[in-house]
């Protein structure tokens, strides 16, 4: 049963570290220090040397003071006992104090994970080193899809096949749910479209312990201690986050939007094999619109095409798009390209852009479709699978041209920029390229059974 589910053993020798690292001692000036800056206390003590700290400092481990420099005035250094001798480390302040990458509140919050991170760094070395080389990963999957959402997603899965799944307590059991068996039930049965992910990771300061979820080892200091996937909340060192594989399963409740949103972080989060607009939208127009006269070159109204991306936004697949809401058909059309527009990598992804750029300029037309196919074949799945399906939608517009005047190369001038934009913010390469954005579209259209 999935509420039997228990998390792994973390690994706690780091945390013990932790534990027994120097704590702060702020050595207070015994004078009132003239042009002392006003965020800097009693520890300041003006302008002496490193002699002179090193002596206030002697044989007090985690002893600190702040000092200004006799070289360079204007500019502080922290004195910093550890490991018996000095260090000396140069001070900033930009309305938060740092001397590294990390910022902090207050002096003392720096110099306790100052001393957290040298001490573990010193007896543990060769450990830390080596921490990426065996991870539970593998084996546990993600540590963040624990009992609530397991059981959630379980529980869905065996209603709806309640039938074959094994009810009657004639039959085995279910097992007790290992990692293994968890990962695997996520695999086949919340994620049907195997679109690969890479994780979101950004820099996160956890309140309270927190491990590793790849490699099961605490997550030291007092602030940034690690990274956060804002997509599905897993939570690892830094130094592991380069060998998390591209795995992600985005959780819909971190998912805040629709539009705006990376087309493979929706398809995933909404287990779906499209994104549910492109779907919505697509099946109100084929339903209602496709011998619309003008049909995608038409505008809506832009605070109508706005009302339509709010209800996606708001209501996802429930959004009511229907002629009775919208019965200008331009509206939904426009809605639709705005959801392309809007996606902060384009269906024709950065990384493809030139390639389909040189291909479209192949003058011989077999081998410039045999150009196209190849680098369709570099798209992500999510996004090859979201051009395919819409290719097949705007060849049906083309087989009404007599009566919306649309054909391949009018579609392929409104979807062209749509689709594909450069990666260099250049309008002289967009104008540069506008021909060309056009007849990959219309090639793709024209030819979108031979090239899906």
């Amino acid at each position: 049963d999935a509420e039997e589910y228990q998390p792994p053993i973390w690994k706690s020798y780091l945390y013990q570290l932790q534990q027994e690292a120097p704590r702060p001692k702020r050595i207070i000036c015994p004078r009132e220090v003239e042009n002392r800056p006003k965020y800097y206390g009693r520890e300041f003590h003006g302008i002496i040397s490193r002699e002179q700290a090193d002596e206030i400092l002697a044989g007090v481990e985690g002893a600190y003071i702040l000092r200004e420099s006799q070289r360079q005035p204007g500019c502080y250094t922290l004195a910093l006992r550890f490991g018996n001798q000095t260090l000396n480390y140069r001070l900033f302040y930009d309305g938060k104090h740092f001397v590294g990458e990390k910022r902090f509140e207050s002096i003392h919050d720096l110099v306790t994970d100052g001393l957290i991170t040298l001490y573990i760094e010193t007896k543990a070395s060769e450990y830390i080193s080596k921490m990426t080389t065996n991870p539970i990963y593998e084996h546990i999957g993600y540590a963040t899809l624990l009992r609530e959402k397991v059981s959630r997603r379980l529980s869905r899965t065996k209603n709806e096949s309640r039938k074959a799944s094994v009810t009657s307590e004639e039959n085995t059991p279910v097992e007790k749910i290992t990692s293994l068996v968890r990962r695997a039930a996520l695999t086949q049965n919340d994620n049907h479209f195997n679109y690969e992910k890479a994780h979101n990771f950004k820099v996160h300061t956890f309140r309270g312990p927190h491990w590793c979820e790849y490699c099961a080892n605490f997550m030291w200091g007092l602030i940034a201690q690690g990274v956060r996937c804002s997509d599905c909340g897993l939570n690892v060192h830094k130094q592991c986050s380069k060998y998390v594989p591209n795995d992600c399963q985005p959780d819909l409740k971190r998912i805040k939007r629709v539009y705006c949103c990376d087309l493979t972080t929706l398809v995933k989060a909404h287990n779906t094999q499209r994104p549910m607009v492109v779907d919505s939208c697509i099946r109100e127009i084929e339903a209602r619109g496709l011998k619309s006269e003008g049909l995608y070159r038409v505008s809506g109204f832009t605070e109508h095409i706005e009302d339509v991306k709010m209800a996606f936004d708001r209501d996802g697949d429930k959004a009511d798009i229907s002629a009775s809401i919208y019965p200008d058909i331009n509206i939904i059309t426009g809605a639709l390209k705005l959801y392309f527009r809007d996606l902060p990598i384009p269906v024709i992804t950065y990384d493809t852009y030139s390639k389909f750029i040189e291909a479209a300029k192949i003058s011989n037309p077999d081998e410039r479709l045999e150009a196209i196919h190849e680098v369709l074949m570099l798209l992500p799945a999510a996004h090859y699978e979201t051009l395919r399906y819409l290719m097949i939608h705007l060849k049906k517009v083309t087989l009404h041209e007599k009566e919306n005047f649309m054909n391949a190369e009018n579609l392929g001038i409104v979807f062209g920029p749509t689709l594909m934009r450069p990666p260099e913010d250049s309008t002289l390469a967009t104008l540069n390229d506008m021909r060309y954005q056009k007849l990959i579209v219309q090639i793709l259209i024209e030819n979108e059974d031979v090239l899906f």
